[in-house]
């Protein structure tokens, strides 16, 4: 045991799991100042007023690569000490101890992960409110609308007095719908298929990007299905042809599944036989009554 613990104090294995107890304690900290910095995020201005402050976003972006660092150095202390642990005498005691410390790291990380996440998505959905806000505010200085707002309420006007219509969602920017429009079409035998298909493709390219959400839906929903089924058909066809392989390649099992039905097909005509005479039997003695 002296040896072993001579051995590990030369290779430094007691000043390892210092520097890794204390880079333990420092991120247990951070990760607590990190995860009150998110709900405060939450809690505050950063949702309610769509944006962060500047002192705000400097500090949560430092604190996230301190964090960072402090992992990558756990880390590289980790690897030092599984290295260590090698090279001297293997020990249960060692052992746990490294296992522990590895432990501690992994759950760090995916504590720093969960919360990175949770403040990445608060920050995507304030950016989005902030452009929404801009919008409108935008909308209200210059009491004017953009061309494709113009464009979607003359072919509204041009439709507007018909009772039947369909609604088209047009889908904008990073794929946030800020725009909802319904565009009032003729009667019910106004358009055509294809003229009313070609009256959506036209609006579509009239706006520059938008897509039919409903329509794309259901082709992917049928294309998903198709590709589906075309997988599970292989795979029958694949466990047909390894079964016919298998009874090529062994004459012996091919030969027994074949007495067995051969057996099979006489114990079934034996049977129908029996059932037969006794039936006969059955009626001569009813008749002979």
């Amino acid at each position: 045991m002296t040896d072993q613990n001579l051995e590990l104090q030369e290779s430094g294995w007691e000043e390892l799991r210092r520097e890794a107890r204390k880079i333990e304690g420092d991120l247990d900290v951070k990760l607590n100042s990190y995860a009150k910095l998110g709900a405060r995020f939450t809690q505050g201005g950063y949702v309610d007023t769509g944006s962060p402050s500047v002192g705000s976003s400097r500090s949560w972006k430092s604190m996230e690569m301190e964090i960072q660092s402090l992992l990558e150095k756990l880390l590289d202390i980790n690897d030092s000490m599984s290295r260590c642990a090698a090279s001297a005498t293997p020990a249960t005691s060692v052992t746990q101890k490294l296992a522990r410390h590895r432990d501690i790291l992994h759950e760090f990380t995916q504590e720093f992960r969960r919360i990175k996440g949770n403040i990445n998505s608060m920050s995507e959905h304030a950016e989005l409110l902030s452009s929404v806000r801009d919008d409108i505010s935008e909308y209200k200085a210059s009491g004017s609308m953009s061309p494709r707002m113009q464009l979607l309420r003359e072919r509204a006007a041009i439709h507007g007095s018909i009772a039947h219509g369909i609604r088209v969602e047009i889908c904008l920017g990073s794929g946030h719908c800020r725009e909802f429009f319904s565009i009032w079409t003729g009667a019910a035998n106004a358009y055509q298929g294809e003229e009313m298909f070609e009256m959506l493709r036209n609006l579509e390219t009239a706006l520059g990007y938008g897509r039919s959400v409903y329509i794309d839906d259901v082709i992917g929903q049928a294309q998903t299905t198709r590709q589906v089924l075309g997988s599970q058909k292989a795979m029958f066809g694949d466990v047909q042809g390894k079964v016919k392989n298998l009874s090529d390649k062994f004459p012996i099992i091919r030969g027994l599944l074949g007495s067995i039905k051969r057996r099979k097909s006489r114990d079934t005509l034996i049977l129908a036989a029996v059932i037969a005479a006794c039936t006969l039997f059955l009626i001569i003695y009813w008749l002979s009554k």
